[in-house]
């Protein structure tokens, strides 16, 4: 059904403004074209994503929105939408898709129509960090929220818990592995979720800050190691009898963290990285002894996050049988109003910040 508003309709955004500026500004609110929707947002979480933004290490219009983690209600629909309504309950994934191009039939689709194409929010279009956000190609991106789950954990499988599973996926966990993530904010703790429910044997979790040590171990990891109190690598070593472990989980975007999860990991073993690593100003090296002078039959995997409704089904599954609860990784909450300092405590990490919730109504 389309819309009868009017053209005045205007909302609040949160937006950045050059770089290291920030601002709630107004715009009007979206009208969904044929294909698209309109979801008036009710919750949604900082990324660390948005900080690398507005520091500049991802390029984008002044006066974009930003944000790609919300959840909310249908507030209009393109007239080629089918099997949503105005006023379901709705997620949709940080990576939004079109499923029509080369890269999303080839299984790609987080690198829809080119390199990290589907990652369109901020990057190519206003983000969800607004009262209002648009939703391209919505058939395949919306998903409604089971009656069952609230918006804070449903709102977890937009970005976080997609992404942290993907990196444990592209590890190839089998059954008894052994696994080492290094960093244990909100990717890497989901990270470490993904491991658990994949079966692996021994989780090294590798983190300095007690509080998310307390929450890597809740969340499945076995053994932490807390690179201050010694080099992380041979730590590893010594609790895998000098093995090594079958993959490594690179979930910080650090020179020394790659380095690492690359030494660590055993011949024939895999090396998933879900770090972002645009803020280092120089290119990533491959340390040549341990892996193998290239011939250690080691892989080495970097992905963005899969979007679609599908992927956050299966998610949501998870969560409706216990076996995933994600938001110990909350640890603040704030009212829409309050964004810009949600955001400066992001950018700062004050108060042992992980993940803000950031409430619409």
């Amino acid at each position: 059904m389309a819309s009868t508003r009017t053209a005045t309709d205007t909302m609040k955004a949160f937006v950045i403004k050059g770089v290291g500026e920030v601002e709630v500004v107004e715009k009007s609110v979206p009208e969904p074209g044929p294909n698209e929707a309109v979801v008036r947002t009710t919750a949604a979480l900082v990324c660390q994503s948005d900080v690398h933004t507005v520091k500049g290490a991802i390029p984008v219009d002044p006066n974009r929105t930003l944000g790609h983690e919300a959840v909310g209600v249908v507030h209009a629909l393109g007239s080629a939408v089918e099997g949503f309504s105005e006023g379901d309950r709705v997620a949709v994934g940080a990576i939004t898709p079109c499923f029509h191009c080369n890269y999303c039939q080839r299984g790609f689709a987080s690198q829809c129509q080119g390199m990290l194409g589907g990652y369109k929010f901020t990057t190519q279009k206003d983000g969800n960090m607004a009262q209002y956000f648009l939703v391209n190609d919505a058939q395949a991106n919306l998903a409604h929220i089971p009656d069952d789950l609230s918006d804070h954990m449903a709102v977890y499988a937009t970005d976080m818990l997609s992404t942290g599973f993907m990196g444990a996926e592209h590890a190839e966990l089998g059954i008894g592995d052994t696994v080492a993530v290094f960093a244990q904010g909100a990717v890497g703790l989901s990270a470490t979720i993904g491991c658990r429910l994949l079966g692996a044997g021994l989780i090294i979790a590798v983190e300095a800050v007690p509080e998310r040590q307390e929450i890597a171990r809740q969340f499945g990891a076995d053994e932490i190691v807390d690179f201050t109190q010694g080099d992380s690598v041979e730590q590893i070593l010594e609790l895998t009898g000098g093995e090594g472990v079958d993959a490594a989980i690179e979930a910080f975007g650090f020179p020394q963290t790659w380095d690492a999860a690359i030494k660590v990991t055993k011949p024939g073993g895999r090396i998933s990285n879900i770090g972002y690593h645009g803020e280092n100003p120089e290119p990533l090296e491959v340390p040549l002894e341990p892996f193998g002078n290239g011939m250690a039959d080691k892989q080495i995997y970097g992905g963005l996050c899969p979007g679609g409704s599908e992927r956050l089904r299966r998610i949501f599954r998870l969560m409706q049988t216990g076996k995933v609860d994600p938001t110990p990784m909350t640890t603040h909450e704030f009212g829409f109003d309050e964004i810009e300092r949600a955001f400066a405590m992001m950018q700062s990490k004050d108060d042992g910040i992980i993940k803000p919730l950031i409430h619409f109504d």
